[in-house]
């Protein structure tokens, strides 16, 4: 799940190298923390915030845990 983050939010901004995606597991859920250079947190939320909803139901769709578990997708 975290190179699928990290290839469809690659091309989305100028500081590919400033992209971090860290995991933390709680019982019920899956987050992934997704951090990227400020400079490009605007390209990655988009307008109204469209382009973070495209890439959480992307996430969402391909999520592969068999535990049950709810897959969330948090953007700093």
């Amino acid at each position: 799940m975290k190179t699928l983050i990290e290839t469809i939010v690659t091309p989305l901004v100028d500081y590919p190298e400033d992209i971090s995606v860290t995991r933390s597991e709680e019982e019920r859920k899956i987050v992934y923390h997704l951090t990227v250079n400020d400079k490009d947190v605007g390209k990655v939320i988009g307008k109204n915030g469209r382009v973070a909803k495209a890439i959480r139901t992307i996430i969402y769709a391909s999520k592969t845990d068999t535990n049950n578990k709810r897959i969330y997708l948090d953007i700093m």
